[in-house]
């Protein structure tokens, strides 16, 4: 347990660094910065603690296995139940563990865009942004819609800001392009359509990553957003709109109807962005973002969703594919997250697309 990603010792000796703070008189003193320490705290605890526990299950399983072995056969279905109890839980802190980037365990803002096809696509870009609210929701996370740029029969595009442990790490492996293929419900001839959306993830940022944005490098334009009509309609400037100049990075906002939240969130929408962008261009990996930047269409995508003649989801990186695609619409995709995940840490190809024709 100790070495490579994951060093056990150097995390205890953290969390004693960590606790040592705690222990401060002033440490409420200022709250804010209390309760991070605190989230950190619990954060660090969780990348030890239950790989302990599991150690100690795994010996009890053993002290079993001796009973059984010693004659007493009613202790093998508990071994067995205590077995498929360990592998689940060695799974889930096996993936915990490669979530060791510097921002993997930040919230993320996930955007998505609907590709070209009219309503059907605008349809297909409200279906994935209802599959990642389910997840989250799956994962009690918090949700909050910062921008919504609404379609007849969909959206055209959407950014949600989900807060939560470990959400970014989960989530970055979801950007890409997306593809549904089903008869679609808007043709009078109920013809087969394919559809494109692109996911983008940006994490979101705490004070220890420093993204400088200078004034004079930023354009901030307000306008009025839209509402429901009678007494919703907003009757002030308060949706806003940042465009950071060197970079032609543009971030919006229309959530609230108070101007000064709306441009809190849309400079910490702007800097994680931003983040992403001086990322790529240090580490001169076309691949880490690149799927953000391909087109919404055809060759493009990294995982198709076919509704018609046949069932199936599939990732065109992992060849991970399931059949039941109403379970996967419904927020269940913690297994394409995860065999992602697995397959970067085993070292495995999970780029580009494998072009079935198929699909």
């Amino acid at each position: 347990m100790s070495g490579g990603v994951f060093d056990a010792d150097a995390i205890d000796k953290k969390i004693a660094e960590t606790e040592k703070l705690t222990a401060a008189p002033d440490f409420w003193n200022d709250a804010e910065k209390a309760q991070k320490v605190m989230n950190d705290l619990k954060l660090l605890k969780g990348r030890v603690e239950p790989w302990r526990e599991l150690l100690q299950q795994i010996d009890d399983i053993k002290t079993l296995y001796e009973l059984g072995a010693e004659g007493d056969d009613s202790v093998e279905e508990e071994v067995r139940t205590e077995l498929s109890d360990c592998q689940k839980k060695f799974e889930e802190q096996s993936i915990l563990n490669l979530l060791s980037g510097e921002v993997d365990k930040n919230g993320c803002f996930l955007t998505i865009h609907a590709g070209a096809g009219g309503t059907e696509a605008c349809d297909w870009a409200y279906m994935l942004s209802r599959m990642y609210i389910r997840w989250a929701e799956r994962h009690g996370y918090k949700l909050e819609t910062v921008d919504l740029q609404e379609d007849e029969g969909g959206i055209k595009s959407t950014t949600i800001q989900i807060t939560g442990d470990y959400v970014y790490g989960h989530l970055k492996g979801e950007a890409g392009v997306h593809r549904l293929v089903r008869i679609s419900p808007f043709d009078a001839n109920a013809r087969r359509h394919t559809s494109f959306s692109s996911v983008f993830i940006f994490p979101i940022l705490d004070d220890t990553i420093k993204v400088d944005i200078r004034p004079e490098d930023l354009r901030v334009d307000t306008y009025r957003s839209g509402g429901k009509g009678g007494q919703h309609v907003n009757k002030t400037d308060s949706a806003v709109r940042f465009t950071h100049i060197p970079t032609g990075i543009v971030v919006q906002c229309d959530s609230e109807r108070s101007q000064i939240m709306n441009r809190q969130t849309c400079m910490n929408l702007l800097r994680a962005k931003l983040y992403a962008h001086y990322e790529e261009e240090r580490a001169k990996e076309t691949a880490k973002f690149g799927a953000e930047k391909k087109d919404i269409s055809w060759g493009n995508q990294i995982r198709s969703y076919v509704f018609q003649p046949y069932t199936m989801v599939k990732d065109h990186r992992t060849k991970f594919s399931v059949g039941d695609i109403q379970a996967v619409m419904d927020g269940d995709i913690d297994q394409f997250i995860d065999s992602f995940l697995q397959a970067q840490w085993k070292g495995l190809p999970v780029g580009g697309d494998d072009d079935d024709e198929e699909l």
